[in-house]
């Protein structure tokens, strides 16, 4: 019989192996249309709160500034994103999606679509919502069981 340690380092272990594998496979869903999925990650969240100032872009990813900025330099290089200084703080930049990103982005979901069909093949959606509570769960308690997070950043989904 399985003791409850070893249970739990499995189940750990199951979600990080599941994490490992979808980002690489992603990744290589995303290669033929010439991004990587860090790049994708970037830009869909910017669609969702385009104009932001590039370091309340960085927080909210989670996401160092030096690493986002770079990051932030390829995209830009690339002709997706903008930076517009502020009228108001010149210090700050804001970010905001190019025409080009969101005709990218509009290729990119259905490549979403159909990876994340891939995985969810053959599990009720009953299961997914299920499996989906308890990640939340697991996700709230991490937080709260972290020094200085406000749980109010944690979303249910």
């Amino acid at each position: 019989m399985t003791n409850r340690s070893d249970w739990d380092l499995r189940f750990g272990y199951l979600i990080h192996d599941v994490s490992r594998l979808r980002r690489v496979m992603f990744d290589r869903e995303l290669a033929p249309l010439g991004i990587t999925r860090s790049q994708w990650w970037v830009l869909a969240f910017i669609s969702r709160n385009d104009g932001l100032p590039q370091t309340q872009l960085a927080n909210e990813l989670d996401v160092g500034k030096v690493a986002l900025g770079s990051l932030i330099d390829r995209l830009q290089a690339a002709g997706l994103v903008e930076r517009i200084q502020s009228e108001k703080d010149r210090r700050v930049k804001r970010v905001f999606l190019t025409p080009k990103a969101n005709e990218l982005l509009n290729h990119i979901r259905p490549v979403s679509d159909s990876f994340n069909d891939k995985i969810l093949d053959g599990i009720k959606r009953e299961e997914i919502e299920r499996v989906s509570r308890t990640l939340f769960k697991m996700k709230r308690n991490l937080i709260r069981n972290a020094q200085g997070v406000d749980l109010d950043s944690v979303t249910e989904g």
